[in-house]
């Protein structure tokens, strides 16, 4: 977060970050998922949309508005109001061109604590998205090197690594391993999300650059994927870094808080393709610091 002399007794600053994502008009995720996330956690979202979907694409037949032309003079209009951030948080990109105005939004903003995250949506279940070729893919690599921290889920760990998706580690040293070579020798840190090393439960793999240490967490997998989770998670974790949380901690509120939505979701039977029902849940993110071992993380 900024650092500015707060008077005795005063909130401090609130955190500005700037969300480089899409906009579905329905299903959560995205813009859809991010905005309310961080608002609810108190912090600014300043949003960047690299396009407009009316519905995210897991339905058939939506239509689309690429903003890509609309990205840089946004950038540049932030620049020129002097607009500082604490975070540059981006996700689904759509063409070589976004990924290179992501590259420079970093770069123009880039200063002593700023948080540079790339979700580096590529894929998912073994497979790379449609729209991503393997020159995109090699874009999306040098976009990730420009981060401090990636969070991607086990299908785009392997793609950033040049790997099959077959010889994915099916063990927890396995998982370190390549946490080790995703950090490029410790400069930067990783979280992978969807990891089923364990029978029945989700993982998430962290390597902390700052420290050096390491760790999976564990939850309870409901009975059911549902879409957008992916982006639900990394944006609890940017919000609760940038209130001071370390990446273990964030890891276990992101985690825990992904878990009790999907619960819910799950008891409700809701429609997976519309994601989780997170709304319902949103105040428990609240704004103060939270206990990581508390029952409802564990």
């Amino acid at each position: 977060m900024r650092q500015s002399a707060v008077p005795a007794g005063a909130r401090p600053p609130v955190a500005r970050v700037a969300a480089i994502h899409d906009l579905s008009g329905f299903g959560r995720c995205s813009l859809g998922v991010v905005l309310p996330v961080l608002a609810s956690m108190d912090i600014q979202c300043c949003a960047l949309p690299t396009g407009f979907f009316s519905s995210h694409t897991g339905y058939d037949g939506f239509f689309f508005h690429n903003m890509t032309d609309a990205m840089r003079p946004t950038v540049n209009h932030w620049q020129s109001l002097g607009l500082t951030f604490d975070a540059v948080y981006s996700g689904f990109l759509g063409s070589a061109d976004q990924i290179g105005i992501v590259r420079e939004t970093i770069a123009r903003f880039r200063r002593p604590g700023m948080l540079a995250v790339v979700d580096p949506v590529m894929g998912d279940h073994g497979r790379p998205y449609r729209t991503y070729t393997a020159e995109m893919c090699r874009q999306m690599g040098s976009l990730a090197d420009d981060a401090d921290l990636i969070t991607p889920n086990i299908t785009e760990a392997a793609l950033l690594l040049g790997e099959n998706y077959a010889d994915a580690p099916r063990d927890e040293a396995g998982v370190h391993g390549w946490l080790a070579r995703l950090s490029r020798d410790g400069r930067r840190s990783v979280v992978i999300t969807g990891l089923t090393v364990r029978e029945g439960r989700l993982g998430s793999a962290w390597l902390d650059a700052a420290s050096g240490r390491s760790g999976i967490d564990f939850r309870p997998f409901v009975g059911q994927e549902f879409h957008g989770t992916g982006d639900l998670y990394a944006s609890v974790l940017v919000g609760r870094l940038l209130h001071g949380l370390s990446l273990p901690d964030a890891v276990a509120s992101a985690a825990g808080f992904v878990h009790d939505c999907a619960a819910l979701s799950w008891a409700e039977q809701t429609s997976p393709q519309s994601g989780v029902r997170f709304e319902a849940l949103l105040s428990n993110l609240g704004v103060g610091p939270i206990d990581p071992t508390r029952p409802d993380l564990a």
